[in-house]
């Protein structure tokens, strides 16, 4: 059964709130870390990752994706395009966003190795760089809101042909961003009491 139509003032709300508050986090929880503490581990070996090596993975992700997304948007500004109405999501968009909203304790998840952490010993500019990446991904959500998000399409990675409308990796971006803040979060109140 397809899902109820969304406005798409709604879900661009929605998306800004969430970025919002993952900006606050930034600012009172990750940036006034040491690099000690950005830098230790949750658990012995290569598993759990470091508060830093979230953020840095993140960052890698942001590195890709912000400038594509940016250069669609400019395009379809270019082209005049203006907003529609409701939110419709691609099939594997949706489907992308859904398996990343699943729990990691229920569904865990390997990252490619061209966007894992690099494993070096990180400095707080892993920080500094997480949340410039957070004000211009909510940037883009703010200019996205002029176009016809649903008529954009951003390549997907990890198989060039496939295309996801932008409202889909949008909302997969923010989705991402949330579940690697928490799990640094996870991290931070491991190594804390340590």
């Amino acid at each position: 059964m397809p899902a109820p139509a969304r406005a798409t003032t709604d879900f661009f709300d929605d998306l800004t709130n969430a970025l919002l508050v993952l900006r606050v986090q930034a600012q009172k929880r990750f940036r006034p870390l040491a690099p000690d503490v950005l830098n230790r581990r949750p658990g012995p070996g290569p598993g759990p990752w470091s508060v830093g090596e979230c953020l840095e993975h993140l960052n890698i992700v942001g590195g890709y994706f912000l400038p594509v997304v940016a250069a669609r948007l400019r395009r379809a500004q270019e082209r005049g395009s203006t907003p529609a109405p409701f939110v419709k999501h691609g099939w594997l968009g949706a489907r992308l966003v859904a398996d990343l909203r699943v729990p990691a304790a229920a569904k865990p998840r390997t990252t490619p190795q061209r966007y894992a952490p690099t494993g070096t010993r990180l400095t707080r500019t892993v920080t500094e760089v997480y949340s410039r990446q957070l004000d211009e991904l909510l940037s883009l959500v703010l200019k996205a809101r002029q176009v016809n998000a649903n008529a954009v399409r951003i390549p997907y990675p990890l198989f060039s042909p496939l295309r996801l409308r932008l409202v889909d990796q949008l909302e997969y971006l923010v989705v991402h961003l949330q579940r690697h803040a928490a799990q640094a979060e996870r991290a931070l109140a491991i190594v804390a009491d340590k």
